[in-house]
């Protein structure tokens, strides 16, 4: 693949990734509440390379042709979500933060992680819709390690964002608890806003 089509691929995936939604949301109030962003976007990066693998595998194609299949995963992304928000909404930061520094294992913030960027369609939707606007087969290269590529420079450019938004919001919000207060109920909200879209959107369809 030339640098001309690697340079307009990320000039349209960037735009995307620096969007905010439930990943962003997550990245927060990972920063609000944990000694660490890392387990965070760790898990969020699992879920995205989860679907960077069935993209490289092209199972990808047959998922998103799959009306059930899709239905099923939008139903239990939305539901890990409404789930997730409403914890936040609930429960204080500092009670987060507490309830994080007894329990020394990041096993469960991965996890969670990995069920918000794992169980939601729309990022199975990008990887089947945007990638093969940017698949170039006449160069010779196998349409797999195209694919490949582009995952890698989007899992990179994820990786970077979901950090900074997370250091960010831990540096700032540090000192401010009304302030980190504030953001968390933003994330819950912002979660649970994702989830109904996303159900009503299927509904919809």
């Amino acid at each position: 693949m030339d640098t001309t089509t690697l340079a307009a691929f990320l000039a349209v995936d960037l735009p995307l990734v620096l969007t905010p939604g439930a990943d962003w949301a997550f990245a927060i109030s990972a920063g609000t509440r944990g000694r660490s962003v890392v387990p965070a976007v760790a898990g969020l990066m699992a879920g995205h390379a989860a679907y960077a693998f069935l993209a490289v595998a092209g199972l990808s194609v047959i998922v998103a042709r799959s009306p059930a299949v899709l239905t099923a995963l939008t139903v239990a992304g939305a539901g890990c979500l409404l789930w997730l928000g409403w914890s936040v909404l609930r429960q204080p930061v500092a009670a987060m933060a507490a309830e994080e520094s007894a329990d020394p294992s990041r096993t469960r913030v991965m996890l969670k992680g990995a069920g918000i960027s794992g169980l939601n369609p729309k990022v199975l939707l990008l990887y089947f819709s945007l990638f093969p606007q940017f698949l170039r087969p006449s160069t010779g290269w196998p349409v797999a390690a195209q694919t490949g590529l582009l995952s890698v420079i989007h899992l990179t450019a994820c990786t970077v964002v979901y950090l900074a938004v997370g250091v960010l919001a831990r540096t700032v919000l540090k000192d401010r608890p009304s302030a980190a207060r504030a953001v968390s109920r933003v994330s819950g909200a912002m979660m649970i806003a994702v989830a109904g879209f996303l159900l009503l959107e299927r509904l919809a369809g």
